[in-house]
């Protein structure tokens, strides 16, 4: 009995849900991964395969309480819109047939200054105010669950290529190992600066241009395109 060829897309999600919200100027919704899904099935590389599964990998919102610690202000978390948001995506890709959520677990540092502020704080030197202060939020285990699901669809030879999404030059290591064992690897890092060894340890880096695979209401903003350079 012979069976398609296939391949598995891995969507690192903190990093997909990053360079998504540069392009579209909004936080991404479910259709939105899955029209980068769609843009990514598109490409020569892949093309004539099969999809097994989307495989996305985040956490957990955080939860808890914060206390602002300029303005001694209490900021429950899970009242913020950065929770709610996320809490959204992942309930409707939970939902999507064919989707796979691989969540890890957040944790919680204090606060830090957000980006915006930082930039205008070395242009323009003042006090650091209550605003300029976001919680230093990060995640545990999500690049571990990207690393297991690697090894496992090359051993079980489930696939035989993963499109990988990310920018985290810390799976180059699984990108070797699942080389090594027979699966092409593909890396599509949405135009983001990596280092050179992800390229080096890849089959293919497929690169997106920006001419609309989102859907329709996103087309405004700068969206990924379904046109995407050939697989040669």
């Amino acid at each position: 009995m012979s069976f398609p060829l296939r391949y598995a897309v891995l969507l690192d999600g903190a990093f997909v849900i990053r360079k998504l919200e540069a392009q579209l100027g909004r936080f991404p919704a479910a259709e939105d991964i899955q029209a980068l899904a769609a843009a990514l099935h598109a490409h020569d590389c892949v093309t004539d395969l099969s999809r097994l599964r989307i495989y996305f990998y985040h956490a957990h919102p955080a939860a808890g309480a914060l206390v602002n610690p300029v303005s001694k202000k209490r900021v429950s978390l899970q009242a913020t819109p950065t929770h709610a948001n996320h809490k959204r995506l992942l309930e409707a890709l939970e939902t999507i047939p064919d989707v796979a959520l691989r969540l890890g677990e957040t944790s919680t540092n204090g606060w830090k200054v957000g980006p915006s502020a930082f930039r205008n704080l070395m242009r323009h030197p003042r006090l650091i105010e209550a605003e300029d202060l976001v919680p230093a939020i990060g995640q545990k285990g999500v690049d571990l669950r990207i690393e297991l699901d690697i090894a496992r669809l090359a051993l079980t030879r489930s696939v035989q290529a993963i499109v990988a999404v990310t920018g985290d030059s810390d799976l180059v290591p699984a990108f070797k190992f699942a080389r090594r064992e027979g699966l092409r690897v593909f890396l599509c890092h949405m135009g983001h600066s990596i280092k050179r060894e992800m390229l080096i340890h890849v089959d293919r880096d497929i690169r997106l241009r920006a001419r609309g695979a989102l859907p329709a209401r996103s087309r405004s903003r700068l969206p990924v395109s379904a046109e995407a350079s050939r697989c040669s």
